[in-house]
């Protein structure tokens, strides 16, 4: 039996086939993840994969049902698995938001799922960083979000040789739509028309542009001229601050179609084109007073970085680390006379942080050993019958260096 399209098992390290992913990488990716998050004061949470269709229909309009895997519950309940995060986060802090000091820094790690089809570095789930700041309109804010975005690329040990973050601004294309004349009930029309203006054929994107009554050349030239609004030239000066200039700069050919974004957006790309969006986000002001009804109002922004299209980035650039080795120690048990003292020795070292593996029942000692190699182990223990009582014999496989210590001394002798 096969799996479902567009979904993935994930393998531990070695991989099976080359399509295979790595459960190994995808934890080594969740780790920087947390672990840039956490130095940016980012707390994480969580939400429900199954939420109200109401949830989505509300923020996106009926239309993204198509791309949903939507059903009715037993209850009579329309619902959906989530296509994305920010939804639910809102939602969140609409009913909570009271019980936290603002700004608020949160992240989360969700499995994601859309219906649709198929495309390279686009599957039916994924994985995907969500990093959101509540409670903060000052550029700052921006600032900060893009600084742990492009750290949250460098603790991987992608460079500014590898990536950009292009930043845009939805004020300073709805100043260019209406500035034209544009009709307000038509500009989220013309914010799709734009976000897809690298991924169309011109005489398509001219005749769209046309019918909400704008000119192809005079939205060219406003991307060429890149003029910066305030705020933008506010988190571009931040930026320069931290010494983080080189990762970012102005492309209007950004601006993120999603309806609920209301300034600033911004998407990371890898700087040789070869693959789609590794990040995308930006404020979205007005999001958590539509979920909540009006019941709460709080200025947001943030970002989702999403594992599927990362992945093939660090395989591509050679920055994924080699997984081998998850066993630190072997025991081997050579003498069954000596199981119960192994066992005993495993216990303690297990118990002392150590990843350990032992034969479970009798096998011969070179199949052991070749069984430790294999794992990548950094040291093999022996216990062995003296007259005055066991010892363990410490090989260290690097420099296959063996050494006798008394049973006392064995899981000490294991420490790197």
């Amino acid at each position: 039996m096969e799996r479902l399209p567009g979904f993935r098992d994930f393998y531990p390290e070695p991989l099976p086939a080359n399509e295979a992913w790595s459960c190994d990488l995808r934890q080594h990716i969740f780790a920087r993840w947390r672990e840039t998050a956490r130095r940016y004061g980012f707390r994480e949470y969580d939400g429900p994969p199954l939420e109200p269709l109401e949830l989505y229909t509300t923020k996106s309009g009926a239309e993204i049902v198509s791309q949903l895997f939507n059903f009715q519950d037993k209850g009579g309940r329309d619902v959906s698995m989530r296509p994305e995060m920010t939804p639910t986060v809102a939602r969140m802090i609409a009913t909570a938001e009271r019980a936290y000091k603002k700004p608020v820094r949160w992240f989360s790690i969700p499995q994601l799922f859309r219906y649709e089809k198929q495309q390279k570095g686009r599957l039916r789930e994924h994985f995907q960083l969500n990093c959101d700041l509540f409670g903060e309109t000052d550029p700052a804010a921006d600032a900060e979000v893009l600084a742990l975005l492009i750290d949250g690329l460098r603790s991987l040990g992608l460079t500014a040789a590898d990536f950009v973050i292009r930043l845009s601004s939805r004020q300073a294309w709805q100043g260019f739509f209406h500035g034209r004349g544009g009709d307000p009930a038509r500009a989220q029309e013309f914010y799709q028309v734009i976000d897809k203006i690298e991924r169309e054929r011109d005489e398509v994107t001219a005749e769209r542009l046309r019918s909400v009554g704008i000119d192809l050349a005079d939205v060219r030239a406003f991307i060429a001229a890149g003029e910066p609004t305030p705020d933008l030239a506010r988190v571009l000066a931040d930026l320069s601050a931290r010494g983080l200039a080189e990762f970012a700069r102005i492309d209007y050919g950004v601006i993120r179609g999603l309806a609920y974004y209301t300034g600033i957006v911004f998407e990371a790309f890898d700087r040789k084109g070869e693959f789609r969006a590794i990040a995308g986000g930006g404020r979205y002001d007005d999001l958590v007073k539509l979920v909540s009804g009006g019941k709460a109002d709080l200025p947001a922004l943030g970002f989702g970085m999403g594992d599927v299209v990362l992945a093939e980035l660090l395989k591509s650039r050679g920055l994924v680390p080699s997984f081998a080795g998850a066993v630190d120690v072997v025991v081997l048990v050579e003498d069954e006379a000596m199981r119960a003292e192994s066992i005993g020795l495993v216990q303690r070292l297990r118990e002392d942080g150590r990843a350990v593996e032992f034969a479970l029942v009798p096998t011969k000692g070179d199949k052991q050993f070749k069984r430790a190699l294999e794992l990548g182990a950094r040291v093999t223990l022996r216990v062995q019958s003296t007259p005055t009582g066991p010892t363990v014999l410490v090989k260290s496989l690097a420099d296959r260096i063996q050494r006798e210590v008394a049973m006392a001394d064995s899981v000490a002798a294991c420490r790197p």
